[in-house]
């Protein structure tokens, strides 16, 4: 690639779709992490010295450290993802470093994978596959992985965001009836959907997805306690954050009965699952596939650039965050 000294250098901490990659390269310096593997901290504060800015990902841990290398030479954080609990955000306005992230343009995949797993929980459809693959299906049979219909059954939204109202919608379509949890009721919903305490709404719900964002507040909202409240015949479904399960928790419950199923796209420690969910039969586990449509990914990326081109430019961003 000719480049000039003129070109801002950026790093993108992980391959991004092709077509993001061709838009910057041609107004960029572009370091790509040919690997594609997660970058460690050493490596970040390198590049802290020697580029303009810095692109990274979830699953990057921009600390304090990272953003206060001295002889920092990265001018702005271009976060490809909507979520930035991953990032020091205290440290970033204390070091004057601008962090933009790309809400908005991931809602439709991620609330489509809400449903995939609120069906396939509910269907069993992950058993059946392991079975199917492992050689073990007999055949057709009237009592053979019976699960439960969505139609007619309560879900129960934590958080009420894009997202949220984007499964909602879905759910829907499939006959559910629809109740949410958020710190304020929403102006465009019945009074009657909305439960101001979330014990409450896992106690009357017969699905449990949740939206809500990361970080201390939210930190293990769904734990023993709230597990105990919810029916036996309850299915939860995780693709917000995963800091929001106790899995340990969850992997007791799952075991002992007390909800039927899970299924989850979002982990505490990604890329390690908790060891006590790996062999439960009755949780689906998705690889954190939320934005995985090439149309949000490649969305997510012109996002980053676009903010980029504004930052570089001397215009106001397009998405701050904090």
């Amino acid at each position: 690639m000719q480049v000039t000294s003129r070109k801002p250098r950026i790093l993108l901490t992980r391959r991004w779709p092709e077509a993001v990659e061709a838009r910057l390269a041609a107004d960029y310096e572009v370091t790509r992490n040919l690997a594609d593997t997660p970058l460690t901290q050493a490596q970040l504060a390198d590049a802290m010295r020697t580029h303009d800015a810095l692109c990274p990902t979830v699953t990057d841990r921009v600390t304090r450290t990272v953003l206060t290398v001295p002889d920092r030479r990265v001018r702005i954080v271009g976060n490809y993802g909507a979520g930035f609990e991953h990032i020091d955000l205290a440290a970033a306005r204390e070091a004057g470093i601008p962090i933009t992230n790309t809400p908005d343009v991931l809602t439709e995949a991620t609330a489509d994978i809400a449903m995939t797993l609120l069906l396939m929980a509910s269907r069993r459809a992950g058993e059946g596959e392991r079975e199917l693959r492992a050689g073990r299906w007999t055949g057709w049979r009237p009592t053979h992985l019976v699960g439960q219909s969505l139609s007619g059954k309560l879900l129960g939204l934590v958080g009420f965001g894009r997202i949220a109202r984007a499964t909602a919608k879905r759910a829907e379509a499939f006959g559910m009836r629809i109740a949410y949890h958020s710190r304020r009721p929403a102006p465009d919903m019945p009074p009657e959907a909305y439960f101001a305490d979330l014990g409450d709404l896992a106690a009357r719900a017969d699905m449990l997805s949740l939206h809500a964002p990361g970080g201390a507040e939210t930190r293990h909202m769904i734990d023993a306690a709230l597990l105990a409240r919810m029916p036996a015949h309850a299915v939860l479904v995780n693709t917000g954050r995963g800091t929001l399960i106790d899995e340990a928790a969850l992997a007791d419950a799952l075991k002992a009965g007390r909800i039927a199923a899970a299924g989850l796209d979002v982990y505490e420690a990604e890329p390690q699952v908790h060891p006590a969910l790996m062999d439960l039969p009755n949780v689906v586990l998705l690889p954190h596939l939320g934005s995985a449509t090439i149309e949000a990914r490649t969305a997510m990326g012109m996002k980053v650039a676009d903010n980029l081109d504004r930052f570089f430019a001397g215009e106001p961003l397009l998405d701050p965050v904090g």
